[in-house]
């Protein structure tokens, strides 16, 4: 039997802050948003198969948004938070609090495709 993806990660929540522009008022504001952290664990879990060995050596951290939508702390206004950035691939030995993508490392290009 094939195992379920929640075999292979260790779950846990966290709220973390970002700044968004409100689109009715334009001010920028710092929201606390609500995440879901899935990091890989470290061995396989009991019960696998070949087809569960060759997925999870393809796995990668993650996180994934729950919040889609905030209230405005200036005009009380509520709005989406922009789609984009809904689930954030880690870099492997970094820390939980600095998503892939984000620092110095970046180059040019990789600004846009976010």
């Amino acid at each position: 039997m094939a195992l379920d993806e929640r075999d292979f990660f260790n779950s846990r929540n966290e709220t973390r802050n970002d700044t968004l522009i409100c689109p009715r008022c334009r001010r920028a504001n710092e929201y606390p948003m609500r995440w879901v952290v899935r990091m890989k664990k470290d061995r396989l879990p009991p019960g696998a198969d070949a087809r569960d060995r060759a997925l999870f050596e393809k796995l990668r951290d993650y996180m994934i948004r729950i919040d889609d939508n905030v209230v405005c702390k200036t005009c009380r206004t509520k709005f989406d938070i922009p789609s984009q950035h809904s689930m954030v691939f880690l870099q492997k030995g970094a820390s939980p609090a600095a998503p892939a993508g984000t620092g110095s490392e970046e180059d040019e290009d990789a600004r846009f495709n976010r």
